[in-house]
């Protein structure tokens, strides 16, 4: 126990003799250090990542015990299979490390000191009173469809998986390539500005553990594009005909078209002023200006 209290008292002994300077070096380094693994554990939680944290902590619990009783055996076996065994986890888990490098890369705070090349392009007024239009028209008959609207992150890899229309935005079209069994109707339609660029497009699926298990397939493509893009997707429900409306990983319900328009309106005003309001909040700014207004 002397020893303890020794090394301890040594420990801060070493730190009050240092430059004031690397006081705050060194309080700034545990920040950022706090800081990344506070996002990492934020990120990984809701992913298939998350079951491999915790077997990764098992297997540290085991080594720890096999060091402390000197189990010859299995630290020689864990040695030589620790380099393989970083291998297998990056290739299994390929696609969860891309999603957290993007996650890292859409942050704030990065996307101001390296912003995206890729130029926004702003879907017209008359575009977005098409796909509004659309929606609710498809949602009144249980018409199901996903429509995907473009912002600043390019997804032309997600363009190539569809086929290519390249025609200005209408409600009449958008209804006719969701039309049932007919050969466009499957997949999302993505519109770039005023243009649908392509239909029949695979979206990546959520792995979101907390999705609700009310939501099909369209709204778990809606939820995986939106975790690992800035993309504004619109849902309607094939089972319900209700119309949802999904960013940045939170999808909410939309009650009517006047909703929904002004919930599109205000995203691309708060676009052009530089702001990125997530869904939440931009719902919130809804209802209250619904409220001033029957003020």
């Amino acid at each position: 126990m002397s020893n303890i209290l020794e090394n301890i008292r040594n420990f801060f002994m070493i730190y009050r003799s240092l430059d004031p300077l690397m006081w705050v070096s060194t309080v700034v380094e545990i920040l950022l250090i706090a800081f990344v693994i506070y996002k990492f554990l934020a990120w990984i939680k809701n992913t298939r990542a998350w079951s491999l944290l915790r077997g990764i902590a098992v297997i540290t619990i085991f080594v720890f015990i096999s060091y402390i009783f000197q189990f010859s055996v299995i630290l020689w076996i864990l040695q030589n299979i620790s380099g393989i065994a970083v291998i297998a986890i990056v290739i299994i888990f390929q696609d969860e490390i891309r999603n957290a490098i993007e996650h890292l890369g859409r942050q704030k705070l990065f996307s101001k000191l390296i912003p995206d090349l890729n130029k926004y392009q702003k879907s017209s007024d008359k575009a977005i009173n098409e796909i509004v239009d659309a929606a609710f028209k498809m949602g009144k008959v249980k018409t199901g469809a996903l429509i995907v609207i473009e912002q600043g992150e390019s997804l032309e890899h997600v363009e190539k998986t569809g086929i290519a229309i390249n025609g200005e935005v209408s409600s009449q079209l958008l209804i006719n390539i969701f039309e049932k069994n007919t050969p466009l109707h499957d997949g999302a339609v993505m519109i770039v500005g005023d243009i649908i660029k392509c239909a029949t497009a695979y979206l990546p699926l959520s792995d979101n553990f907390n999705i609700s298990k009310s939501f099909g397939t369209r709204h778990r493509a809606a939820l995986g594009l939106s975790e690992v893009s800035d993309a504004i997707i619109i849902v309607v429900s094939e089972e319900t005909g209700k119309v949802s409306y999904c960013y940045r990983g939170n999808i909410t319900e939309m009650g009517n078209e006047k909703e929904l328009k002004k919930v599109l309106f205000s995203h691309a005003k708060d676009r052009e002023e530089g702001k990125d309001k997530n869904i939440i909040e931009q719902v919130e700014d809804l209802f209250i200006k619904d409220e001033e207004e029957e003020e």
